[in-house]
């Protein structure tokens, strides 16, 4: 079993000695307090872990973490080192995903958390301890209903409030609605309007990423059609987040299936701190559109994809205007 404090004193050290950043400013990149930052950084020079150079596959990394960070204007990324899994790199997503939860959790600055769902999220919530999280409120970002009107297997609301102690709060309506209009009636049903309404306050978002194709999420879980996701494509549609879609420049898709969707608009996404997690170099194409969007504050991903994103030209990202000046949380 790895000790996760040394590998965070090990990130620490990075950050400080290899990539020039002040202790706040990694405490802030590694969402812990700067008295933590410090005792990490004393703890690296203490134990030797300070070299000429940071060796080993988390300097490799963090250095993939810098670059995705610089290039896509986000606040933090956290890149989870390869685990051998193959083309789904899900436990390492996982072990990363439950690291970071976890840290913002006992940081306790977050009283509204959204979430979304998924096979992703789904597997970091599996892999969390449990983490006293109470007075704090987990809210669903996304209907919870497939086309089957048949529970999302991957929702992740439940399995948090199991691990954390929190409340939690599903919304009970289908994934996308039949129409604009029967969707403009499901969110303004008692109980549900509320639920819409806690959602908005969420001062932290946490979600996954799909990529459009006939084996993603979207189509294996029911919630769209298959004559859907052809028009989809047919649209230049190649990711999705929380329902809205992306074209390969990063561009949100304005079509009437995002209509339809149990989400907030992507106007209102944009007021919000957004961190996706999501891997797998299937998903190349995925990831690197919503990087463009500029949606993301943060982004956590497994080494392979993220060695892929830092191989490939940059290409145009508005990201560096949105988030200039924003902290890493």
């Amino acid at each position: 079993m790895v000790d996760g404090e040394a590998s965070l004193a090990t990130r620490a050290a990075w950050l400080y000695f290899a990539a020039g950043l002040t202790q706040s400013e990694v405490a802030d990149r590694l969402n812990i307090q700067s008295t933590k930052a410090h005792r990490l950084i004393a703890r690296a020079s203490r134990e030797g872990m300070i070299r000429v150079f940071v060796e080993g596959p988390v300097a490799e990394c963090m250095a993939l973490e810098n670059t995705l960070t610089e290039r896509y204007g986000l606040g933090f990324c956290r890149v989870a080192p390869d685990l051998g899994e193959g083309d789904w790199p899900l436990k390492a997503l996982a072990l990363e995903g439950a690291s970071f939860l976890r840290q913002i959790l006992e940081r306790g600055e977050h009283n509204i958390i959204g979430v979304g769902h998924g096979r992703t999220l789904a597997a970091v919530v599996e892999q969390m301890p449990q983490t006293p999280a109470r007075g704090m409120q987990f809210v669903s970002l996304l209907g919870g209903l497939t086309r089957k009107f048949a529970a999302n297997p991957f929702d992740v609301i439940h399995r948090l409030a199991e691990r954390t102690g929190a409340e939690a709060y599903l919304l009970p309506v289908p994934v996308f609605a039949n129409s604009v209009a029967d969707r403009a009636v499901l969110m303004k049903q008692y109980g549900i309007a509320d639920v819409f309404a806690l959602a908005r306050q969420a001062s932290l978002l946490f979600v996954g990423i799909g990529q459009i194709h006939p084996d993603g999420f979207l189509v294996s879980s029911g919630m769209i059609k298959p004559d859907e996701l052809v028009e989809l494509k047919r649209a230049g549609a190649c990711a999705d987040l929380l329902g809205h879609f992306f074209s390969a420049d990063g561009k949100v898709l304005d079509l009437e299936l995002s209509a339809r969707a149990t989400s907030m608009a992507p106007e209102d996404l944009r007021k919000h701190r957004i961190v996706a997690i999501g891997g797998g170099l299937a998903k190349v194409t995925a990831l690197r559109a919503v990087l463009r969007s500029g949606l993301l504050h943060g982004l956590i991903i497994d080494e392979a994809t993220a060695q892929a994103l830092t191989t490939d030209k940059p290409g145009a990202t508005s990201g560096k205007t949105k988030n200039k000046g924003r902290k890493g949380k």
